[in-house]
């Protein structure tokens, strides 16, 4: 005799890109209950025969449309409050992905709609009430990411080749919220061997100054060390 109550294991996925300038996440509007009309993480149960990323993989086409991509996807954290579906107890194993050029989504699956969100609007302007606690999830995945930028040279995916320092940073801005220090910025990208890789060209002037910005191309570099810590405040 089997004494235990319905259990579950389930994905979700926290998709995040840069969008006119801003750091967006994916989201879907669900089209069944529970939370119909609410937007939430795409996402769902893991099949008998399948590991958590492959659910999250088929998970992802099945509702937006977006294939699979080359971008960084990593498991992020286990969310199992007894509580957290009303249907019964699942277990949900997140997944944090960050790439370029990510395209638009198409609704499939049990998703009404699917779009990109600008992160910032859904976290922390309070324009989207999300489902479940996926508003946890995705507080979680972009201190993941925020983070990933501080020790990884990540960012340069999300620059076109060749580039300006000044388009760099504006990556870091976008993800971070707020722009880095210029110096500490300026040392930590030329002082990190292999971060990037000078060119003999220059583009547009930067600032006011008219000088053309010295343009560059991304190196074999991986990681940052020590780190190049964000801003923090008091």
């Amino acid at each position: 005799m089997n004494d235990h109550p319905p259990f579950a294991v389930a994905v979700d996925l926290a998709i995040f890109t840069i969008r006119e300038g801003a750091l967006a996440a994916l989201l879907v509007e669900r089209g069944g209950d529970p939370y119909a009309g609410s937007w939430a993480l795409p996402g769902g149960f893991v099949e008998a025969d399948e590991d958590a990323e492959t659910a999250a993989w088929r998970e992802l086409h099945e509702e937006t449309g977006v294939e699979k991509f080359a971008g960084h996807l990593e498991q992020l954290k286990t969310y199992s409050a007894p509580d957290r579906d009303p249907r019964m107890r699942v277990v949900s194993v997140a997944h944090v992905a960050f790439a370029p050029d990510l395209p638009d989504p198409e609704a499939g699956s049990d998703a009404a709609n699917a779009r990109w969100w600008a992160a910032e609007d859904v976290l922390d302007d309070d324009q989207v009430a999300l489902a479940f606690d996926h508003d946890q999830i995705l507080t979680d995945a972009r201190e993941r990411i925020r983070a990933k930028l501080e020790y990884t040279t990540l960012a340069t995916d999300f620059v076109s080749e060749p580039f300006t320092l000044p388009d760099l940073r504006r990556v870091y801005a976008a993800v971070w919220g707020t722009p880095p220090d210029l110096g500490n910025f300026r040392r930590k990208v030329l002082g990190t061997a292999g971060f990037v890789v000078p060119t003999d060209s220059h583009g547009e002037p930067s600032g006011s100054g008219g000088r053309k910005a010295l343009l560059y191309r991304r190196g074999p570099a991986t990681l940052i060390q020590p780190p190049m810590l964000r801003r923090t405040t008091a």
